[in-house]
């Protein structure tokens, strides 16, 4: 069997053990807290994960992309929640199609994106489930928790579309440095939640979905009583960013880049052949740098990613090192969804061994669009 270290580089290694105990891991949080799993499918864009998923008991799968929503319905998957609104008449049309096959529920935070899918759907004779969108302090998408019973009855008017719950991502806890911090999000997105079915219960809507999701705070929000759906994506792989959080330590992290030590202009730095479209550019969300450098250089604490090009990165050298031109290196991404968006396929190893290739197939930009 060829061993990673053989490959050429960069490759996008995907650690199998790994993978299968992060998957597990969630699975079985869910299940003792009795909440449905609906991860996010933008961290892997992977129908094969997407399978090791069902077959661990997720109920659906929430989206970031219409793409991925019909690469899941293609391949038989019958229950998808889209994140966000859609708005343009070309993507409705494709959700509308989608919806013909599988039980696609809809997110909405205003009414006119929301008139725009009614009056299609009235076209077509089909209704359509929706949550309503609430901003638990990301201040991205979403209402305020107060105003969730206004926008609840406003959409009444629009009888093709059917209200199921409300639904939040608490993103800004990407902003924040420690689990201290995480847990205080945790606490702001179930009480923005609660406080938002609580208010559209007095006004006699029916809330049966109470849905939320990141992977820092699900292993708080899952002791929640009243929330009854997760959908966390990162922990499929975990990286450089949830070590730096302290949610996980730095073994579970099953994404790497392997790279080759391909220069050492000076003493303390090293070139290798992996870059920004490896590696991508984040070292935290929102303005926070949480990590020291563009990943964690495994088994190498005294080599840090210092900086990237588009195709190679340096390495700072701090202290001794026994690497030299010629070597490879096993970096953990600081962000595993953008580094797994940058290849169309995962190498899937056991302890150094290669097993099995992973596709990438359900990427933006996979597929090509019909032309009129």
């Amino acid at each position: 069997m060829t061993e990673i270290f053989d490959l050429p580089t960069p490759a996008f290694l995907v650690d199998l053990d790994k993978l299968e105990n992060n998957l597990r891991g969630m699975a079985d949080l869910c299940r003792e807290n009795k909440k449905q799993l609906w991860p996010m499918v933008k961290t892997h864009k992977s129908i094969e994960i997407a399978k090791m998923q069902a077959d661990l008991g997720a109920k659906g799968f929430l989206v970031g992309t219409i793409d991925e929503a019909e690469k899941l319905v293609e391949h038989g998957f019958k229950e998808i929640m889209l994140a966000y609104p859609v708005a343009s008449k070309e993507n409705i049309e494709r959700v509308i199609t989608l919806a013909k096959k599988a039980h696609i529920i809809l997110s909405f935070d205003t009414k006119e994106a929301a008139s725009k899918v009614d009056k299609i759907c009235e076209k077509e004779g089909l209704y359509l489930d929706y949550l309503i969108i609430i901003d638990s302090g990301l201040h991205r998408f979403g209402v305020i928790p107060e105003k969730a019973p206004e926008l609840a009855k406003t959409l009444r008017e629009f009888h093709h579309l059917k209200f199921k719950g409300i639904a939040t991502h608490p993103g800004h806890v990407y902003a924040k440095t420690n689990s201290l911090e995480v847990k205080a999000v945790a606490e702001e997105e179930v009480n923005a939640l609660r406080l938002a079915s609580n208010l559209l219960e007095k006004e006699g809507f029916i809330v049966e979905i109470i849905a939320t999701g990141s992977t820092p705070t699900a292993f708080y929000v899952a002791k929640d009583d009243k929330i009854n759906v997760l959908r966390p994506g990162n922990y499929v792989f975990y990286d450089a960013i949830q070590v730096a959080l302290g949610i996980v330590p730095e073994e579970r992290c099953a994404l790497t880049v392997i790279a080759t030590i391909v220069s050492r202009p000076k003493d303390d730095l090293f070139i290798i052949d992996a870059g920004s479209k490896c590696f991508g550019l984040d070292k935290g969300a929102h303005g926070v740098f949480l990590t020291a450098g563009y990943g964690i250089v495994k088994g190498h604490p005294e080599l840090t990613v210092e900086s990237l090009s588009e195709e190679v990165g340096k390495i700072r050298i701090s202290g001794n090192t026994n690497l030299k031109v010629g070597d490879k290196i096993e970096v953990i991404p600081n962000h595993a969804c953008s580094s797994a968006n940058m290849t169309s396929f995962l190498i899937g190893h056991r302890r150094g061994l290669i097993e099995k290739i992973l596709p990438v197939d359900a990427r933006g930009g996979s597929r090509i669009p019909i032309l009129k």
